[in-house]
């Protein structure tokens, strides 16, 4: 299946992300808010927690069981991301925050955008490619039981990560020092 193991690093992407937010939900929540400020913070954080959890499921349930209507949902999960992110990025400043993984100044970047939606295609190639089936199916026709298909799944996920969170820190740090010297 192709872009499969993609698929799978988004997945796992939703779990960390979901399990990360449901923990901390109050910066993704000051993010929400930021858009739809009639919500109060606190209740907010309420949604933040229940959508996090049901991000989290959906990242469970697409990798272990990639069916064309959980892929879907992967996808559209991932396009409405893009969008809050462009949302965001557009809006904020240069430390304006997402919250994707539930941390202070996960800045919204255009590569943080790209990503989304790379995310969401995959997802779409899976849904489209329409396999049922368990994980354990897709991967028994791999290479060495698809081992290596997980262990490159599960560094692209960490690679992932790192242009969304500490990379993304790192570009808001250097657009603040640009803009504090275009303005000397």
């Amino acid at each position: 299946m192709t872009l499969f193991g993609l698929y799978l690093a988004a997945c796992a992407l939703l779990v960390v992300a979901g399990a990360a937010k449901a923990v901390r939900p109050a910066d993704t929540a000051r993010a929400l808010n930021q858009a739809v400020s009639a919500i109060r913070l606190d209740r907010m954080a309420l949604l933040v927690r229940t959508a996090a959890a049901l991000e989290c499921a959906l990242g469970v349930a697409g990798i272990l069981f990639p069916w064309p209507p959980i892929a879907a949902a992967v996808a559209v999960s991932y396009l409405a991301f893009a969008g809050f992110v462009l949302a965001a990025y557009i809006k904020g400043g240069p430390l304006a925050t997402c919250g994707c993984f539930g941390t202070p100044d996960t800045p919204p970047t255009v590569v943080h955008i790209i990503i989304n939606v790379g995310l969401a295609a995959s997802a779409v190639v899976v849904a489209t490619a329409g396999r049922s089936g368990s994980l354990l199916d897709a991967l028994s026709g791999q290479p060495w039981r698809g081992i290596p298909l997980v262990a490159v799944s599960g560094v692209c996920a960490w690679l992932i990560f790192l242009a969304l969170s500490p990379l993304a820190r790192l570009e808001a740090a250097r657009r603040l020092v640009s803009a504090r010297d275009g303005a000397s």
